[in-house]
């Protein structure tokens, strides 16, 4: 016989693995079904297309189409060139700053983490354009009356493209390094490096970054995985002709004829395969650079030419943050432009004529934020469950299964996923699209909330179970009310993940749900920019909006029971 505590226990255990079990199910499997309903297509086997024997046809049909060579060569060079210049710009940055965190440099953050990728894009095709505000200021030293004809958006070696994701990524970067390095005595290395005659910046590459890189190992990946794989910027900023070879995916997988998407099948998992490829590559790179490290170290070099590329690092990275900051003002200035030719610096006529003929964007927003709503929503309830659980099983996951959803290509299982749908007569419409956001904001929100959950003081809930309170009135009077700020900080998050959805809306909506997002990305190549820009405002502004709201309510929550 098992005695009465042991089964307690052991029903608490059973009770905790449901719950993570069933989050698991809700969020994991359906990346790993998608990604398998896709590997079959790319073998020929559909049943949705009649077809049931395995074949190598789509790879060959894949591998005859036009571009393909040029599309894959296209993202491969856009996404790590991006992804190792934003990182350099990161480390840098914060080498310079010397293990400080000065609270300008954090708020500053804030908009250029909540911006989506598109409206920071759209933002950018305004700024690079050759009508754009660059181009404008130069106007007069080069005496342009018209516009040069100089491909500086969509050109055919991605230039743009990569600036884009430079410009969204190093602000990522960069906070994901300071966080990092607020895990390690980094004071103290520093401390070190001084005493031994280090410059801070050259102390901070030697002995913070070694112990930093393990911590944002796994973001980096994201950050190349989105990088290599991205559509809604791509589409932007990117070449059309031949595209970046996720695009080129999208467009097979949207193509009239059914039977395109086994070649485009094919395409999905080759673009995974592309991926995975350059994560063992960064990994080897890793084992290479660490070696030459410690020879590096060795030599005891004081490193002046590394404080001197340090210094650039952080000039460029200032550069880029002021270039994304006029990104996102030049989308307010033209939602409510109504005149501005060329080369004039700022408009001629102001109106809000644009918010009126854009008869669109209340529908568009009423089903963004119905969106955020239920997808924040639903994986809020599953991070509490899941840390709850954590707390009550005394379980721990590991960290990778949370990133699964943002390593993987969306391409590469979006599609498997909405098969998987049709096959099991799911509809496709707001509910399918609101668990596909959640797949992708339910990491972030749980990475945000779960350091100050655990770091939550134990007293607390000591104390309240002293008193008899039980479980449930511990997480409801006691955690969720101390935990306020952390949680809506993950809502804001959240908003601005969801906000951001491109293909999971495509693809689990069928096409018929329309968004900021979808409308902002097939207006942008329009020619009227001031549709573009309402659209590309409002998408902004509500990520920043739940930013502002995250940082409001716990003020006003705290000088409210400070007087009560």
């Amino acid at each position: 016989m098992i005695p009465v505590e042991g089964r307690q226990k052991l029903g608490a255990h059973a009770r905790q693995g449901a719950v993570l079990g069933l989050i698991l199910g809700v969020l994991i499997l359906p990346v790993l079904a998608g990604l398998w309903d896709t590997l079959r297509s790319a073998f020929g086997v559909s049943p949705i297309l009649g077809r049931s024997t395995p074949s190598l046809a789509p790879w060959l049909e894949l591998f005859d189409l036009a571009g393909v060579a040029r599309s894959l060569r296209l993202s491969l060079v856009t996404g790590v060139g991006s992804t190792l210049i934003s990182l350099c710009i990161a480390i840098g940055t914060c080498a310079a700053l010397g293990g400080r965190m000065p609270p300008l440099l954090t708020r500053g953050l804030a908009p250029f983490l909540a911006v989506p990728h598109a409206a920071m894009a759209v933002g950018l095709a305004f700024l690079l354009s050759p009508s754009g505000w660059i181009a404008r200021l130069l106007a007069p030293a080069f005496d342009w009356a018209v516009p040069p004809q100089i491909a500086t958006v969509n050109d055919p070696l991605g230039i743009a493209l990569m600036m884009g994701l430079v410009v969204k990524e190093t602000p990522f970067l960069i906070f994901v390094i300071l966080s990092a390095q607020a895990q390690i005595p980094t004071r103290q290395y520093l401390a070190v490096g001084a005493s031994l005659g280090y410059a801070r910046g050259a102390a901070w590459i030697k002995l913070v970054a070694p112990s930093v890189w393990p911590l944002i190992r796994l973001p980096v990946l994201a950050v190349l995985s989105y990088a290599l794989s991205n559509v809604d910027m791509a589409l932007i900023l990117g070449p059309s002709s031949p595209p970046s070879f996720a695009v080129a995916v999208m467009r097979w997988f949207t193509a009239p004829d059914l039977l395109m998407t086994l070649p485009a099948s094919a395409g999905a998992i080759l673009q995974a395969a592309l991926v995975a490829g350059v994560w063992g590559a960064l990994i080897g790179a890793e084992r290479v650079i660490a070696r030459l490290g410690r020879i590096w170290l060795r030599r005891g070099a004081r490193g002046a030419m590394l404080s001197g590329a340090v210094r650039g690092a952080a000039l460029f990275c200032a550069a880029l943050f002021v270039a994304g900051t006029l990104a996102i003002l030049s989308l307010a200035i033209w939602s409510i432009t109504w005149r501005w030719s060329f080369p004039l610096i700022l408009p001629e006529s102001i109106s809000l004529r644009p918010w009126a003929q854009s008869s669109g964007w209340p529908s568009a927003l009423k089903t963004t934020l119905t969106l955020a709503i239920g997808a924040v929503g639903m994986s809020l309830a599953m991070a509490i469950l899941w840390l709850e659980a954590e707390d009550r099983g005394k379980l721990r996951l590991p960290v990778w299964i949370l990133y699964l959803p943002l390593i993987v290509p969306q391409i590469g299982f979006l599609y498997g996923l909405q098969s998987s749908f049709l096959r099991a007569s799911l509809p496709h419409g707001m509910i399918a699209v609101i668990w596909a956001h959640s797949l992708f904001v339910f990491p972030y929100i749980m990475l945000a909330l779960r350091d100050p959950w655990r770091n939550l003081d134990a007293r607390h809930r000591s104390a309240a179970a002293s008193l008899g309170a039980g479980p449930m009135r511990r997480l409801l009077r006691v955690k969720l009310p101390m935990l306020l700020a952390p949680i809506l900080a993950a809502c804001a998050i959240g908003v601005a993940v969801s906000v951001a959805q491109y293909l999971p809306t495509l693809f689990m909506g069928a096409g018929r749900i329309v968004t900021l997002t979808t409308e902002a990305v097939t207006l942008s190549s329009g020619s009227d920019r001031r549709i573009t820009g309402v659209f590309a405002a409002l998408q902004a502004s509500l990520p920043l909006l739940a930013y502002l709201a995250a940082f409001a309510i716990p003020r006003w929550r705290a000088r409210h029971f400070s007087r009560i």
